[in-house]
């Protein structure tokens, strides 16, 4: 059934359940959102337009499957999208300052970078997550939605829409690299490194 087409009481039905089982997940997606933003009002926003889209496509949503998971998947989707969207759009500068300086068009040439590696230089600033960022794109997903966000194998299967075995086989490959980075950055900066011992 189309959203446009729907009945009044089907759409009161589905505003209903929406209510009911939706909006719980604000609160948890909001730190989700403050790392992809890094800013409060930014992240207030992203989850607004997240749960927007969801509202209007939540005749989509298989009810028994993974509900957070799927709000999850719109999140991310939304916030790569405005990226892209700020990055084709032309600069704007205020008038008094186009004035004020000689070298306005060096402050207006931007970098032409991906929207996934923006988000990862926003996350932190710690050598864990240089680390990661410097990780293939598939490990660097894998363990960033399962040790950074937290969610179990099987919704990061369903977010990646991957199989549950390569998923555990990502991760499990993703903090062997990861090991082996921060293993070779510290004995760089001569940090003493920690081996686990083997049982």
């Amino acid at each position: 059934m189309d959203s446009l087409t729907a009945t009044p009481v089907a759409t009161d039905q589905r505003r209903a359940r929406f209510e009911e089982e939706a909006i719980p997940y604000m609160r948890r997606l909001y730190p989700a959102a403050l790392r992809l933003t890094r800013n409060h009002c930014d992240a207030e926003d992203l989850i607004q337009d997240t749960f927007a889209k969801a509202y209007l496509a939540f005749h989509q949503f298989s009810q028994g499957t993974n509900l957070k998971a799927w709000l999850h998947r719109i999140l991310v989707t939304t916030f790569y999208s405005s990226c892209r969207k700020r990055e084709r759009e032309p600069a704007q500068v205020l008038a008094a300052d186009a004035g004020a300086s000689t070298d306005i068009h060096d402050r207006l040439v931007l970098h032409s970078r991906s929207a996934e590696l923006e988000a990862l230089d926003n996350l932190a600033d710690s050598t864990v997550m240089r680390a990661l960022t410097d990780l293939p794109e598939v490990y660097k997903t894998a363990v960033y939605l399962a040790d950074v966000q937290g969610y179990r194998y099987s919704e990061i299967a369903d977010i990646m829409g991957t199989p549950l075995g390569t998923v555990m086989s990502r991760i499990h490959r993703g903090r062997q690299l990861l090991r082996l980075k921060l293993g070779s950055r510290a004995a760089a900066s001569g940090t003493a490194v920690m081996t686990p011992v083997a049982a």
